[in-house]
């Protein structure tokens, strides 16, 4: 499970905050990838598709394959998760096991782009959502099969935001990109994103005022506390109940007047999604298919599967701040992207250094370049 949502403060700023939940850690990294930098995107029977970063940006990472000792892993092979630019675009990656399917037919000839390639082509080329949009109406994009999933299809689909408050939904649905724009900023995992839009429209009911009292015949019944007004809630931890509690949550939640205090109100906002280990768990025996990405399997040795959330972001998109904790801690460490504009380093810290680092963490990545 996965969970995103937007937050405007009082002067209309964006924050945006997402967790990111799975039944295991895995080998994150985080990378300031500079302005300037080549990349490359290979499809099988198509051209490779090569572009020079514009923006320079910072990205939590997953390696795309396996190291080998005639091929260790080079930067191109560390694909983003969930990252910010120097422009204040966002990109997020969210399971959506309903991705796979059949393909709509691209010529031999032209270069096309991996999915699993779309956050460094997404943040490295782009200032706005609606560039986004544009170049994706020309630029065709395959799922490609996942070796350390097993060979399953890129199981996920992508949200995009920018600082003016604009939000993209790139989905693949049976195989078919589509492109959604996002009135109300929030993502989870399945069904398709229309769907989710659709069945807010049963929640009109919703809204922020507690109303604590009510007549029943000659009885005057009275709420003994705060709340009610989030009775109408799901209260399941599924893509669909979360969903419908990041709409809410995003549309009530005050608005703050600081920069610094609207980070923590949306880290607040956040804890609402933060899921512990064991809340729910899947014995072996137990019809897994609906855990968060297809292919990943908990290890041998655990009696049950139990999702958690691994990491949760934050991002300032006006100061460019990128905030990070992980689940071994309730602190957020901050990386200034602003800071890093015009270095022509490669940075690369494993996620586990910011346990130990302090409010600010961007002299640590600083001196951690690239081997």
């Amino acid at each position: 499970m996965c969970t995103s949502l937007a937050y405007h403060d009082a002067s209309e700023n964006v924050y945006f905050g997402r967790t990111l939940e799975l039944t295991s850690d895995l080998p994150y990294q985080i990378v300031y990838f500079p302005k300037d930098i080549p990349f490359s995107s290979d499809s099988d029977g198509h051209p490779t598709l090569k572009y020079t970063g514009k923006n320079g940006f910072i990205a939590v990472t997953m390696p795309g394959r396996m190291p080998t000792k005639e091929a260790p892993l080079g930067y191109k092979d560390l694909k983003p998760l969930e990252g910010m630019n120097e422009k204040g675009l966002t990109f997020s990656l969210l399971s959506y096991p309903a991705a796979g399917g059949k393909h709509e037919a691209v010529a031999a000839t032209k270069a096309v782009l991996s999915a699993s390639d779309l956050g460094s082509w997404a943040l490295s080329q782009f200032a706005t959502v609606a560039e986004v949009k544009d170049a994706l109406e020309a630029q065709p994009v395959l799922l490609e099969p996942l070796a350390l999933l097993g060979g399953v299809e890129s199981p996920f689909h992508y949200v995009v935001h920018d600082s003016t408050g604009d939000c993209l939904v790139i989905e693949f649905n049976q195989g078919e990109m589509k492109l959604h724009d996002n009135p109300v900023g929030v993502m989870t995992n399945g069904p398709e994103f229309s769907w989710h839009l659709t069945n807010l429209d049963n929640y009109t009911f919703l809204s922020n005022v507690d109303k604590s009292s009510a007549t029943f015949g000659n009885y005057k019944a009275v709420q003994p506390d705060s709340g009610i007004a989030t009775a109408g809630l799901p209260a399941s931890n599924t893509s669909v109940g979360r969903f419908v509690r990041a709409a809410y949550y995003a549309q009530f939640t005050e608005k703050a007047k600081t920069p610094d205090m609207a980070v923590k109100t949306l880290a607040h906002v956040m804890n609402n999604f933060d899921r512990p280990r064991g809340i729910t768990i899947d014995y072996p025996s137990e019809d897994g298919g609906h855990l968060e990405v297809a292919g990943l399997s908990s290890a041998a040795n655990e009696d049950y599967a139990t999702e958690f959330t691994c990491w949760t972001n934050l991002s300032d998109l006006a100061r460019r701040r990128f905030y990070l904790r992980t689940y071994r801690s309730l602190n957020y460490t901050y990386i200034d992207v602003g800071a890093l504009t015009g270095s022509t380093d490669l940075l690369i810290l494993p996620i586990e250094k910011l346990d130990e680092l302090p409010l600010e963490g961007t002299g640590a990545l600083q001196q951690a370049k690239a081997g």
